[in-house]
């Protein structure tokens, strides 16, 4: 039953975070931190796929993860790769909504930040940035949700530079949503 329950976890919070990107990031060039971000910027500066990015930008940290943390590489292999695809595989749904580029970026950030948060809750992640956050969080002590915003905040500034600063300021609220969530989301209550 745990892995049953498991794999809906994945399946959902896989199909959280892609439609909080594809539905309300894309459509205003809103940034998200970490691989994800990267692979945003890839994705508005060449067209590049954002799922297949996010794989191919993943490899070091997956195989530093290997080495070093086998226990984490286990629970996040499977968490990257069904939400890579789910990105790719969802694009389709990009331009159904259409809401105020503030209101994208609030909604965004609640999907990606509940979708990141529920599969951080059962011990899984998409990999990433989250992963190198759940290791320092694990050492450290400081919520996973805190160095997530700490590592996003970098890859934002650096997306905002590149693109534009309408971008910035909305990835900002996109980050600090997601941020809040991913924290509520693994709180123990």
């Amino acid at each position: 039953m745990y892995f049953v329950t498991k794999g809906l976890v994945i399946l959902i919070g896989s199909a959280a975070v892609s439609l909080g990107i594809n539905l309300f990031l894309t459509p205003y060039q809103i940034l998200d931190g970490g691989v994800v971000g990267i692979a945003l910027i890839l994705h508005y500066i060449y067209r590049l796929k954002i799922g297949l990015m996010i794989i191919i930008i993943s490899i070091p940290i997956f195989v530093i993860s290997w080495y070093k943390y086998r226990a984490y590489f286990y629970n996040s292999i499977h968490g990257l790769f069904a939400y890579s695809l789910s990105i790719d595989l969802l694009k389709s749904v990009r331009n159904l909504i259409h809401v105020d580029a503030l209101y994208s970026a609030i909604f965004g950030g609640i999907l990606m930040g509940f979708g990141v948060g529920l599969m951080l809750r059962f011990q899984t992640s998409t990999g990433g940035t989250d992963l190198i956050a759940q290791f320092l969080s694990d050492k450290t002590g400081i919520n996973v949700g805190i160095l997530i915003f700490m590592i996003d905040s970098i890859v934002i500034v650096i997306g905002g530079l590149l693109l534009s600063s309408n971008t910035l300021l909305l990835s900002i609220i996109t980050i600090l949503v997601a941020g809040i969530t991913t924290s509520i989301m693994t709180s123990r209550v």
